[in-house]
């Protein structure tokens, strides 16, 4: 294991394992253009190891240049890729095959075929060390496939977390089991939001309110957007299926997190479980519950006071407020159940001054770890 900045990463695939697979792309492409002299064109920053073992494998004359491309801050692409390195003036005419370190969502694929398609190649093919198959959009074909590798961050052999990590020999891959994965529950004005926004900070955790993912997927007509807003018009509740597909979207739009809180989901057992078999698809898992407890009239006076300034119809109104406890405690008996079963569920005083709240949810989590 090695630690890089703040992240974990165990070994995946050792220097001699990775050289067998880049042979094995040399000698297919070999094959295929042992007649003529192609140039090869490989993707900074990543890629330089691969090119340069690559060549090495390479019997036969050929050329090489580089281009630059960059869509990643530490782990997370941003989606916007910036075209750093121009591709050469002598390509004209000519085969070229692109050398990439990994290929993961196409966002860079998609302009290295938009850079070549305004040139006049006699032909230019893909081909990529490694490639991630679940978060590939399957726009463009990869020619010469390496190894097929989990949706998991890697860093080594010229990939960087952070542009650290580029002069290992292996490859390693982000260690899972020092994640911190909750569901954080709680009545109205318990303070789930205030508490949440605190753990996120101190432990690297990403903050999936299932309310925010709803709305941003509808207000940004998302094809899930679109299909609940389908169920709620006709006035029917969005399918455990379409929820759970939206938070697997923010999971995986997060690999740089150290964990998540799941707010707002699950709501029954039946969601906890479907929220297990998702995050157990991702070598994840729940590692805790905690509701934050507080009495009921503790709370009415806050969301009352809150109702001042929120401008929230149902702050405002003590019978709303009732209601809404009472739908609360019949939800929450299942899942406590459930959590509980597995060991999992933990209550926390949620009166007293936010300094104190945070301290005993910290005590919690300190305790998985």
């Amino acid at each position: 294991m090695i630690k890089l900045y703040d992240k974990y990463f165990d070994l995946f695939l050792s220097e001699e394992e990775i050289l067998a697979i880049v042979k094995k792309i040399a000698d297919r492409i070999a094959e295929d253009y042992k007649d003529e002299v192609p140039i090869f064109v490989g993707v900074l920053n990543g890629a330089f190891m691969f090119v340069s073992d690559f060549l090495k494998c390479y019997p036969y004359p050929c050329e090489v240049s580089f281009v630059k491309l960059s869509s990643y801050r530490g782990l997370t692409s941003t989606g916007i890729v910036e075209t750093l390195l121009d591709v050469p003036d002598t390509i004209e005419g000519r085969s070229v095959i692109i050398l990439e370190d990994i290929i993961d969502t196409g966002r860079t694929l998609q302009e290295l075929v938009h850079i070549f398609s305004n040139t006049n190649v006699k032909n230019f093919k893909i081909a990529s060390l490694f490639f991630k198959s679940e978060s590939y959009n399957g726009e463009y074909p990869i020619d010469y496939l390496g190894m097929e590798i989990p949706n998991n961050f890697i860093v080594g052999y010229g990939l960087d977390y952070k542009e650290q990590g580029r002069n290992l020999r292996g490859v390693y891959q982000i260690n899972q089991s020092k994640m911190i994965n909750l569901v954080l529950f709680g009545k109205p004005g318990a303070g789930k939001g205030t508490q949440a926004g605190f753990l996120k900070e101190k432990y690297n955790l990403k903050h999936i309110s299932t309310g925010d993912v709803f709305r941003y997927n509808i207000k940004n007509n998302t094809k899930l957007g679109k299909l609940a807003k389908s169920y709620m018009d006709k006035g029917d509740l969005v399918p455990d299926e379409v929820t759970i597909r939206m938070l697997q979207d923010e999971v995986e739009k997060n690999p740089e997190a150290s964990g998540f809180i799941f707010d707002g989901f699950p709501r029954t057992a039946a969601q906890a479980e479907a929220l297990d078999n998702f995050l157990e698809t991702k070598d994840m898992k729940i590692h805790a519950t905690i509701a934050l407890e507080a009495n009921d009239e503790v709370l009415i006076k806050r969301l009352l006071e809150r109702g001042k300034v929120s401008d929230r119809p149902d702050d405002q109104d003590e019978e709303k407020i009732r209601n809404r406890f009472e739908e609360y405690n019949q939800k929450t008996a299942p899942l406590i159940d459930y959590y509980s079963t597995q060991k999992k569920f933990h209550s926390v005083n949620g009166i007293g001054s936010i300094e104190e709240i945070t301290k005993r949810l910290t005590q919690v989590i300190d305790s998985l770890t």
